[in-house]
């Protein structure tokens, strides 16, 4: 069994994940857009390919797909995941298996405003989001929210173009400046959707912060949600993390697993404050909180190989000891000057 996972940037602890995961029945692959990619140097092999948002991206995808024989592929880039979703029907034809939930879980996701709104729709606790300057000074003046704000892009990842805005003078001047930066990077492929409202304006809510992994079968049914405490972040990914027995946060994951119905990984950010759980954001894959999971115990990947391989896994790969307290470290690759192993 041969899986490629597409885009994989930094994340060499997946490559490493499958791998122990297919134990030696099988390869993981690693495509990207360039070499700088440490996930790309620890593959067993590695190709570059387009960028997901151009026009021949998905050929050039296929194509390697059925030259290396994949079985399986995922995507750690939440752009390519909507645009993996749409052309499923081609990967199916040619007996490659989408780790990749339906267009309708990825929209949801992608656009943090259809996130805000689909939350509130299913009732679960979200947090107050605008779409321009005027509706958020208008509920401001209406005392329904206070500074300070969050502005983001509506399409976003990670914390870039993210601000918080203590007062209106602030607030127009970050709306503006997240727009310029939406307009000249690869977030303006999703923000095409709309781009006169391409910027999302949040009350920020001071709480403690947590990580859900929402863990679904390859039908979209629930097997466990694990819980993570999040003690630091860097660069808008967690940095030090600490996994809990959270009943009420285990209810919440099974809650979002059945509204969203995802496959495979859901991973979700929430906010506690005044003993109610906020939900912020999902992201339909893995999430850089991921590893805390699978530190403790949890064993994702490996439930995926099974499932694909028609086998039931054992419970446990879904379960995570708690009071695990992991920290990410900062290690180095080279990238070699003559690269050959590209397509």
């Amino acid at each position: 069994m041969n899986i490629l996972i597409t885009s994989g940037g930094r994340r060499s602890y997946l490559v490493d994940y499958f791998r122990e995961a297919l134990a030696g029945e099988g390869l993981v692959l690693v495509s990207n857009n360039s070499i700088v990619s440490t996930a790309y140097h620890c593959a067993d092999r590695a190709f570059i390919l387009p960028q997901a948002f151009e026009e021949d991206y998905i050929p050039a995808l296929l194509a390697l797909c059925k030259e290396q024989k994949v079985d399986a592929l995922l995507t750690l880039f939440d752009v390519e995941l909507g645009i993996l979703a749409k052309h499923r029907a081609a990967f199916d034809a040619i007996g490659v298996t989408l780790l990749v939930s339906s267009e309708r879980c990825v929209n949801i996701c992608n656009d943090k405003w259809q996130t805000h709104l689909h939350l509130k729709e299913q009732g679960f606790e979200t947090i107050a989001s605008f779409l321009s300057v005027d509706a958020a000074l208008e509920a401001l003046q209406a005392g329904r929210i206070h500074y300070p704000l969050i502005v983001k892009p509506r399409f976003g990842m990670g914390s870039m173009a993210v601000y918080i805005a203590e007062n209106e003078e602030e607030l127009r001047i970050f709306c503006q400046k997240t727009k310029r930066s939406v307009e000249h990077s690869f977030l303006h492929y999703e923000s095409r959707i709309d781009e006169s409202q391409s910027v999302l304006i949040q009350e920020m809510i001071e709480g403690q912060e947590y990580g859900l992994d929402v863990i679904n079968n390859l039908q979209g049914m629930y097997q466990n949600t694990i819980v993570k405490k999040k003690l630091a972040m860097r660069s808008g990914e967690t940095d030090l993390a600490e996994t809990l027995d959270h009943a009420d946060l285990r209810a919440l994951g099974e809650r979002l697993s059945k509204s969203m119905q995802h496959i495979g990984n859901l991973d979700v950010d929430v906010f506690a404050k005044n003993d109610k759980y906020y939900v912020l954001e999902m992201n339909a894959r893995f999430g850089g909180g991921y590893p805390f999971s699978h530190v403790a115990g949890a064993n994702v990947p490996l439930a995926l190989v099974q499932w694909l391989k028609g086998e039931q896994p054992d419970p446990a790969v879904f379960q995570a000891r708690p009071h695990v307290l992991a920290q990410k470290s900062i290690g180095i690759t080279v990238i070699p000057q003559n690269e050959e192993r590209c397509m």
